[in-house]
């Protein structure tokens, strides 16, 4: 059984159901903004002009007012067009973005762009984009942030430290490296300027201004059966080749034990109704244990390549929003939070308290107008991690008794050219084992993570049955092969600091890694 999967999925007739359901019509969000009017108010405040448009259109506005000078003069004369070249003039600001929810225009702004003057670079060969991603306000590291290129499938995500590295090729050199964050506001960096540069990239907090109103009056249920519903659209009825970077580790007492890594090539089938699975295949691998004789305490980890797969929730229907279960949770819309030029609706859910059998609690994040899952970041309830004890580890180690005390995941995805893609999986389990007639115990750090560095959509065929990675095998077992050239031009998640440190103690280096 690999890491909680048997109870991600465990509902797969509610799958079928989900998918066979006829998506909704829905309504454009947008279409107030297209919708054509005259004004002739002649010149007033601008807080007066959106007075007089609210009254107009039946729509009122939120925003914050650190944004809206609403005593600046404005003139409010225009016959038959759009409210968007009306707010356009308005503004005078071309980074302004507009979210309309219920009969609200949320105004906030967007993505932070930095425009060169001048491109003289050139380059011939792969080149790589190295930076540290942190809160402008706090100084903190900024852990998953999405970095990717902006019309292309390529991308990474930064570490637990920020730390981030992207490949560049000369062909994309005059693309535009896209950063992005839930609830940050979005930047975009030429790629011409970042090749020079360790980044340094301050991410800064995005409040969106909403009335209580508005959030009170979004159902959550339906927020996520129309994110359901619209699956097929936004993530694609056709299938994709993905490309990502692979890794897990097990520490014990801050000691790692265990390291490994692999570069990794997914069929992902559609997501529509299909009975094909997901696939597989490794490209490269590396492995090291650190392991001494007198240390008869070792765990492993249980099927990570598989656990990755089984957490596409979008796919493999999360448990927690799966119409079969819905019934068990309480839902809560606590926030709605700004993601690039758009915003998000973000659900809290936990199982509701007559509910016998333990579930997950977390947050899941829709968009506010494609209703598309973004991220889910979720954990085991905690009556439930000792029924689990047996699903996430092995232990080498007769006479020991060994149980989780913390399970979390995290996943995320990614928007390429309008459709949704898997973007990142994180797992992080904390167990502690005791060797029986022993006082105390031991505990152990365990984690896995996938990051997808690229996808295409053309000419996408299933791997043969002897190219398959035994995925639900322990994956430290399976990796033998070491590369001194390893991943050469490949996208790989640089190690943290603590890691890096690890990995030069051992008396097996990987050399691949800057002293």
């Amino acid at each position: 059984m690999s890491a909680g999967s048997g109870y991600i999925s465990k509902n797969i007739p509610a799958i079928f159901l989900i998918l066979f359901l006829i998506p909704q019509e829905i309504t454009g969000q947008n279409a107030i903004l297209d919708s054509i009017f005259t004004f002739n108010a002649g010149k007033i405040k601008t807080g007066d002009a959106l007075d007089t448009i609210s009254r107009q259109t039946g729509y009122s506005f939120t925003y914050d007012s650190r944004l809206i000078d609403t005593e600046k003069p404005t003139d409010l004369n225009f016959s038959g067009i759009s409210l968007k070249s009306v707010l356009k003039s308005i503004f005078q600001n071309d980074s302004l973005n507009y979210t309309i929810i219920d009969k609200f225009i949320i105004i906030s702004r967007g993505i932070e762009k930095k425009i060169s003057d001048r491109d003289s670079t050139v380059i011939s060969e792969i080149r790589s984009v190295t930076g540290l991603i942190l809160d402008a306000e706090s100084g903190d590291p900024m852990p998953f942030a999405t970095i990717g290129l902006k019309n292309e499938g390529r991308g990474t995500v930064s570490n637990n430290n920020g730390e981030f590295s992207l490949k560049i090729a000369p062909a994309y050199l005059r693309d535009t490296i896209l950063i992005s964050y839930l609830g940050y506001l979005g930047k975009e960096i030429p790629v011409a300027e970042a090749l020079t540069n360790n980044l340094r990239i301050m991410m800064i907090r995005e409040f969106i201004s909403i009335p209580e109103i508005i959030i009170r009056n979004q159902i959550p249920q339906e927020v996520i059966n129309r994110a359901l519903n619209l699956i097929p659209k936004n993530y694609g009825t056709s299938p994709a080749l993905l490309t990502g970077f692979y890794r897990e580790g097990v520490q014990k007492r801050k000691k790692l034990q265990s390291y490994s890594e692999a570069i990794i090539r997914i069929f992902k089938s559609p997501y529509s109704v299909t009975f094909l699975n997901d696939q597989i295949k490794v490209l490269k691998s590396r492995k090291i244990e650190n392991i001494s004789i007198k240390d008869t305490l070792t765990v492993r980890l249980k099927a990570g390549l598989s656990t990755c797969l089984q957490l596409d929730g979008v796919k493999s229907a999360f448990e927690f929003i799966s119409d079969a279960n819905m019934h068990e949770y309480n839902y809560r819309i606590t926030d709605i939070v700004s993601f690039d030029d758009e915003a998000a609706y973000e659900i809290e859910f936990e199982p509701r308290g007559e509910v016998d059998l333990p579930k997950f609690k977390g947050s899941i994040f829709i968009n506010t107008s494609d209703y598309a899952i973004l991220r889910a970041d979720f954990e085991l309830s905690s009556r439930f991690l000792d029924e689990m004890k047996e699903a996430f580890i092995s232990t080498a180690s007769k006479g020991f008794r060994t149980w989780p005390i913390s399970v979390r995941y995290s996943v995320s995805y990614r928007n390429v050219n309008g459709r949704y893609f898997l973007n990142h999986v994180r797992g992080d389990l904390l167990f502690l084992s005791r060797e029986k007639k022993r006082l105390f115990n031991s505990p152990f750090e365990v984690f896995f993570e996938m990051a997808i560095t690229s996808m295409k959509t053309d000419n996408v065929v299933r791997f043969e049955r002897e190219e398959l990675a035994p995925i639900h095998s322990v994956f430290s077992r399976t990796i033998s092969n070491y590369d001194s050239e390893f991943w050469g031009d490949q996208d790989f998640l640089k190690p943290e600091e603590n890691l890096l440190h690890a990995l030069r103690n051992m008396k097996v280096r990987l050399q691949q890694f800057p002293e």
